[in-house]
């Protein structure tokens, strides 16, 4: 059996920037395990598999740990495949996923995710948190994924994360923000509970950064600027309970998976 994959470098136009991820397109859905030693042998941060049935695309992401709910950048990528590899005629593309339906239209080179918002709420901090961050953070909230919010971009970027400590938070991952210089707010990532010590880019961790930042700001149309090495660049905006989500992608390598 051969599988095609594609590895795509996603929120950027140039690649060995953005965050890679890997796409498999797939004629129907195979065992868990085995979706999960793909994932594990591609080592990315992500690998998204899909199955179109009557039109409508079904996705599933898999990190080299486990399957999570909700990627965003491995989304962008799998529309990028669906859009510009496959030869998807319309401007829009409908994903089922286990975080309901989720769209992604494109508008020439720009991809905009259609995501649901998950606004973070205040709380008390574990220690494990804090002691994993090494940094007191301002203010701590949660949604899916702690939030820990800075006073300006050099303390994102001086942040030197004790990842053994962070295995051991209860929730997915751990965003660390702040306004930003350029950019309306900066953003970093760590989960390394899900095998992903510092994530390049995390598309889904906006749909808690975008409102939060939207209510701080008073703005609906918000740009970011996430820090990691590679660096990545997003503009988000809120409309009620959705999050939407723009960047940019380009086509780092295909090739063939044998089983």
């Amino acid at each position: 059996m051969n599988i095609p994959v594609y590895q795509i470098d996603a929120f950027t136009n140039k690649i060995f920037t953005g965050n890679p991820a890997a796409v498999c397109p797939l004629d129907e859905w195979l065992e868990d395990s085995l979706l999960l030693s793909i994932a594990q042998e591609n080592n990315l941060s992500e690998t998204a598999f899909f199955v179109q049935k009557q039109g409508l695309f079904h996705i599933r992401w898999f990190t080299p740990l486990k399957e999570v709910d909700l990627c965003g950048h491995a989304t962008l990528a799998a529309a990028y495949v669906i859009f510009h590899e496959i030869g998807h005629k319309e401007n829009t593309i409908l994903f089922h996923s286990k975080s309901g339906e989720l769209s992604i239209k494109q508008n020439k080179d720009i991809f905009t995710l259609n995501f649901p918002s998950q606004p973070p709420t205040p709380c008390t901090p574990p220690d494990t948190l804090l002691e994993g961050l090494g940094v007191k953070p301002q203010a701590v909230l949660a949604a899916n994924d702690y939030m820990a919010v800075y006073q300006n971009e050099t303390e994102i970027l001086d942040l030197q994360p004790d990842m053994e400590k962070l295995k051991n938070i209860a929730l997915r991952g751990v965003i660390v923000t702040a306004r930003g210089k350029s950019t309306d707010f900066v953003c970093r990532f760590f989960a390394p509970k899900l095998g992903i010590n510092e994530d390049p880019v995390t598309g889904s961790a906006y749909c808690a950064l975008a409102p939060y930042w939207a209510f701080q700001l008073k703005k609906q149309h918000l740009h970011s600027l996430q820090l990691s090495k590679r660096g990545g660049e997003i503009s988000c905006s809120i409309n009620g309970e959705r999050t939407f989500i723009s960047g940019k992608a380009v086509k780092f390598m295909k090739g063939n998976i044998f089983l």
